[in-house]
């Protein structure tokens, strides 16, 4: 019995097709070389020049109902005091927080369009320096009428940050109170966000994170290498006695001192004003 074998033909892929496939290979590495090379570059400009290559891009504008917008502009100052270019950005950020974030009221408080708007607006002051703006570290944001029963440690708290339940707590009451009194140093917006953008940058690697971190750590090993500042920290009492409770406590009485009375700041304690100034990349008018 005779076998005849016949040579398997090898399918041939289209000429057309297998140059797609080629370009589209060296397309994609030449993509992850050049990220890695952005990333690369951008580090190294940073810890030059202590600010992100570039902070902005808008490609979906975000806006403000008349409402909100009538709330920002008659009690927010900061607001009030940038250029046109930036209060156009501020209220892009200011509205995508708000659509971001969870409001929550509690003890039958309303979640009015002040408290969306002065609650946003006080964390995006904040990371108004910053490319990542929205403090991923929070996801919702629980208000109550005045100071909370808290079941936890059984004592009345104004408020909290709670990292494991992305969660920030405010007494509405003692959140105005802050604004209030515009230059006491006491701002309780300022201090429970200030928590938040600390625990948001030990846990981010964004390129503003970065910048917080690297400024934190400059800002620390300064006041450990020189104990003669840290001893006129105490007695000047500038900052309040809290701010020696532990680090994170420090850095949030500092910002709160910064935002509300940056003249005095500067003049007492130059070196700890920059070094707050770097961290945030806070190049604005009074700043």
């Amino acid at each position: 019995m005779l076998y005849l074998l016949q040579e398997t033909e090898v399918p041939t892929m289209n000429p057309t097709l297998k140059l797609i496939f080629i370009f589209t290979f060296f397309i994609g590495m030449a993509s992850v070389v050049l990220s890695r090379f952005y990333v690369f570059f951008e580090e190294q400009y940073a810890l030059k020049y202590k600010k992100p290559f570039f902070i902005n891009i808008i490609l979906f504008k975000n806006t403000l109902n008349a409402k909100e917008l009538k709330v920002l502009e008659k009690e927010f100052n900061f607001y009030n005091r940038l250029g046109e270019k930036e209060r156009a950005i501020f209220r892009h950020r200011t509205a995508t927080f708000i659509k971001t974030k969870n409001y929550v009221g509690r003890d039958g408080i309303n979640i009015t369009d002040e408290i969306r708007v002065i609650v946003a607006a006080t964390a995006i002051m904040l990371t108004f320096g910053f490319r990542k703006y929205l403090i991923e570290l929070i996801e919702t944001i629980v208000i109550y009428p005045k100071a909370y029963f808290s079941k936890i440690n059984g004592v009345y708290h104004k408020g909290e940050t709670n990292p494991q339940m992305k969660t920030i707590v405010f007494s509405w009451e003692d959140f105005k109170q802050g604004y209030h009194i515009g230059d006491d140093n006491l701002n309780l917006g300022i201090h429970e966000f200030g928590h938040a953008i600390h625990l948001n940058a030990f846990s981010s690697d964004d390129i503003s994170s970065m910048i917080f971190n690297e400024g934190f750590k400059d800002l620390t090993d300064y006041l450990q290498s020189h104990q003669l500042i840290r001893q006129e920290l105490i007695d000047s009492k500038y900052f309040r006695a809290y701010a020696y409770t532990n680090h994170f406590e420090f850095f949030a009485v500092l910002l709160e001192n910064f935002v509300e009375t940056p003249g005095i700041f500067k003049s007492q304690f130059p070196e700890l004003y920059g070094y707050m100034r770097q961290m945030l990349n806070f190049k604005f008018s009074r700043y």
